[in-house]
């Protein structure tokens, strides 16, 4: 198992020196007429963005002051979203290059004016109808190449670096101005066979991953409190991926929790970022700041059953999730709502007879491709499915991971309004 780590670390480093020297490549040698500053720049710039992101990660996992954590994180995970992005620009960009050069020649072949012969005089003396000197000795075309290749080569490498850099920084800019900005409010209806009459248009606000920790603060969950009171809910759902950090360093960036409001309350299950942020501690704070924590466990409301189950990253620490605890001895005729953070447990809730299950963790990808591996990895990416006679809500998250940046995969808060067969 050891050797098999060391290769894939191997691999894994191997893929990133390549991938950044071609960037470099790309954007600094390839545009450029020779050594000088700017590539020496350039190489400064692709290993400080990669030190920044390694020293942000190492901070947020050790006892770094909180104030370092930040320092270093705001740039070294835009970093790595900008690395990303730049690499699929460049890579895009050899499909252009040969018919940017195409274009070129074909533009320069066309503009060069047809060279006019040259003829030497007829020499004094010769005699009219003497045999005439050979063709080359008489006309010439001038020289075979102008000197044009070499700049038109770094004027081709300019134009689709300039680009894929162009490319890249808007892609960044506007994927981290979304997540600035705060999630937008999505509306789902889901019909459940066994919810009463009585229940039906009954809301629940679902939010998922909002991250709070070195990049995204007190601010930003406030945007999200917000948001979600702003819905005039009837419940509340916070399913896992709260925070990023200890109670001591983000308990203030939590505070705003408390400005909750709905009619039957707010509800909380850990996510697997809750395990390596102390789930215990937290799970203490947010049932200080209003809300209810359901740790395999399950509470009765007047039209339907709502249960909650920890994490599977709570096994490590003997704190995983338990369904037969939380739904084990339940009334099956009673409609029930699952809060699980990952989809990867609806098979469990399947087997328990749950009606609809509530999950976010994917981020439905939140990095362009990064969906295709997301989705490889989980039952459903984002939205609602359906499994035998259990659907699934998988929410894409409030907030982000790592970079500040979403593309492809919006943040959401969604309003899943439970509607009544009977009705």
């Amino acid at each position: 198992m050891a050797i098999v780590f060391v290769l894939v670390a191997l691999l894994v480093v191997a893929v990133l020196v390549t991938g950044n020297w071609y960037v470099w490549r790309r954007l600094f040698r390839d545009t450029t007429a020779g050594p000088g500053p700017v590539r020496r720049i350039g190489a400064a710039v692709v290993v400080g963005g990669w030190l920044l992101f390694i020293g942000g990660m190492v901070a947020s996992r050790t006892d770094a002051p909180f104030t370092l954590q930040r320092v270093l994180a705001w740039p070294g995970y835009l970093w790595l979203a900008l690395t990303l992005y730049l690499l699929l620009a460049l890579l895009a960009g050899e499909l252009v290059r040969p018919v940017l050069r195409g274009v070129l020649e074909r533009r320069a072949r066309a503009s060069a004016p047809e060279p006019a012969p040259v003829r030497d005089p007829i020499p004094a003396g010769r005699a009219e109808g003497a045999d005439p000197e050979p063709a080359e000795s008489r006309e010439t075309t001038g020289p075979a190449t102008d000197g044009s290749g070499p700049s038109r080569r770094l004027f081709v490498s300019r134009v689709v670096g300039g680009a894929a850099a162009a490319a890249a920084v808007g892609t960044v800019g506007y994927g981290t101005y979304g997540v600035l900005r705060g999630p937008e409010v999505k509306r789902v209806t889901v019909p459940l066979a066994k919810l009463p009459r009585a229940a039906h248009g009954y809301r629940i606000a679902v939010v998922s991953d909002i991250h709070l920790g070195p990049v995204l603060g007190r601010g930003f969950a406030q945007k999200v409190v917000d948001t979600i009171n702003s819905t005039q809910p009837d419940l509340i759902a916070v399913v896992g991926d709260l925070v990023d950090g200890s109670v001591k360093d983000l308990g203030p960036a939590a505070a705003p929790l408390a400005q909750l409001r709905a009619r039957h309350g707010s509800f909380f299950v850990t996510g697997n970022h809750e395990y390596f942020s102390g789930a215990e501690q937290w799970v203490e704070e947010v049932r200080r700041l209003g809300l209810n924590p359901l740790e395999n466990a399950r509470t009765e409301l007047p039209h339907f059953d709502l249960a909650g189950v920890n994490d599977v990253a709570g096994e490590d620490e003997g704190q995983g999730p338990d369904f037969a605890r939380a739904l084990g001895d339940r009334d099956r005729a009673r409609a029930c709502v699952l809060l699980a953070h990952q989809p990867v447990q609806i098979h469990d809730a399947v087997d328990h007879g749950v009606d609809l299950q509530l999950s976010g963790h994917t981020h439905g990808g939140q990095l362009w491709p990064g969906n295709l591996i997301a989705g490889g990895a989980n039952p459903t990416l984002a939205g609602l499915d359906r499994y035998g006679d259990t659907q699934l809500y998988v929410s894409r998250g409030a907030g982000a991971w790592g970079p500040p940046t979403r593309v492809g995969a919006p943040s959401d808060i969604t309003v899943i309004e439970l509607a009544s067969r009977q009705a």
